[in-house]
């Protein structure tokens, strides 16, 4: 038994913990949870736990259903929304298959295999994500248009206001549950918020956000409202992006930063930009993987529309801060079109697969974009190289059917499965017919 698990179960003890969650999640990153006794952890630990995979999206056929889930014991956490005796502690899982081996479906396992090929190289793959998302007063009705909870607007200070409250509450759960915050603030919407973590290697960093969903999720329902991780909930304002600031590093070296280039940016970094810009199209239908995701990317509201990179450009996909120039464990480049309803871990792993792929293959940086690209006309866009990002998830999902990238990075189970779903989302989507058809032609045709 190895220091993490005896630490786990002389936790579950002394802190009279009764039920141990073991969370997972499937290949569209919905979480799934399953508890058990505390008896029966040890036994967990050693073994797993056993379950039916083909109930799960994405993760088997129903011939070859029996999968496990084996707790981390790194990930446990006392969970403070039921910290009242008996307590409730939970763990994420890794899946694995009856004999042992990582199973092929299991999301974490994507990125996992991400980051050994990224270690094989040498480098740690650090995230830093802006996560933003919606308050709604209750009752949040399908089809019908939700209502904010303020209308306050980019960081305006609201004593006393709902916003206020839930970030502090939500803010004082992450860090009871080990996960640092450095900034929160109301975005630019009504009711909308963003809460900012603090930098870590980006497997923790996805536990992280799956955590975040569930805190954000909990503290609304104890305050009487409803967050929403919908990436455009409303037509007349901007959407929820998340926004992730990312670096590699070499032991404690910031592979990204040299101090002799004009921008600080080493070879590596412009290399890894470079491929992120190569396959940003490719990996779009998962970093924005709902037919939702492409309502925000149609333009302004600092959501990108278009390839291409700059520094301090909030209208480039991908932006290089020059917040802290001269401080090299600050070198780092953010990409701007991931959503906060995503899969993290599938998102994560495409984004380090693609900056490798530049590093690896030397990829040329283009010329910066320095004007504001939405400004510019298609025709300008084109002499400059710039190209659109996939306007419809349709569209995303037929580059992505061509990504060689993508399917290795995914496997080839995660990939076909993650088409076909999204295929049938499309499909569904493009059948209905809108509000906007009803106001626009039925009146007059």
């Amino acid at each position: 038994m190895n220091k993490q698990t005896e630490f786990v179960l002389r936790t579950i003890e002394e802190r009279d913990v009764r039920f141990v969650r073991m969370w997972f999640t499937d290949v569209l990153g919905t979480l799934k949870s399953v508890a058990i006794a505390p008896a029966e952890l040890e036994g967990a630990f050693d073994e797993g736990i056993g379950f039916d995979g083909s109930a799960i999206e994405g993760f088997a056929r129903v011939y070859e259903s029996d999968m496990v889930a084996k707790p981390d014991p790194a990930t446990f956490q006392v969970l403070p929304w039921r910290d009242i005796s008996p307590a409730t502690g939970r763990m994420f899982c890794d899946i694995l298959m009856p004999d042992g081996s990582p199973a092929y479906a299991d999301p974490r396992y994507v990125l996992k295999r991400a980051m050994t090929r990224a270690a094989d190289l040498g480098f740690t793959f650090y995230t830093h994500p802006e996560v933003e998302f919606f308050l709604f007063q209750p009752p949040v009705i399908p089809g019908e248009v939700p209502i904010p909870v303020d209308q306050s607007g980019y960081f305006d200070h609201t004593p006393q206001s709902t916003g206020s409250d839930f970030r502090r509450q939500a803010i004082t759960m992450l860090e009871q549950m080990g996960i640092s915050v450095e900034f929160s603030h109301h975005e630019g919407a009504p009711g909308q918020q963003e809460i900012d973590l603090r930098y870590a290697d980006a497997l923790t960093m996805a536990d992280n956000i799956m955590t975040f969903r569930v805190v954000v999720k909990e503290v609304a329902l104890s305050l009487g409202t409803v967050a929403s991780f919908m990436p455009k909930p409303f037509t007349e304002y901007p959407g929820s992006g998340m926004h992730t600031h990312v670096s590699l590093f070499e032991g404690d070296t910031n592979a990204f930063y040299d101090a002799s280039d004009p921008y600080h940016l080493s070879t590596t970094a412009k290399h890894f930009i470079a491929g992120l810009l190569k396959h940003a199209r490719e990996i779009t239908a998962v970093t924005n993987q709902w037919v939702n995701s492409y309502k925000r990317l149609v333009g302004g509201g600092e959501a990108p529309s278009y390839v291409c990179w700059g520094r301090n450009n909030r209208s480039a996909l991908v932006r290089v801060p020059l917040y802290k120039p001269k401080k090299s464990a600050s070198a780092r480049v953010e990409l701007r079109s991931i959503d906060s309803a995503c899969n993290p871990y599938l998102a994560y792993a495409l984004m380090l697969s693609a900056g490798l792929a530049g590093i690896e293959g030397e990829y040329e940086l283009p010329p910066e974009a320095e004007d504001d690209v939405w400004s510019l006309t298609e025709r300008e866009r084109s002499a400059l190289g710039i190209e659109p990002l996939p306007r419809n998830l349709d569209e995303a999902i037929r580059v992505m059917e061509d990504s060689e990238l993508v399917a290795d990075t995914l496997g080839d189970h995660v990939y076909d499965f993650f088409l076909r779903n999204k295929r049938a989302e499309f499909d569904e989507y493009r059948a209905q017919v809108t509000p906007f058809e009803l106001r626009t032609s039925l009146p007059s045709l």
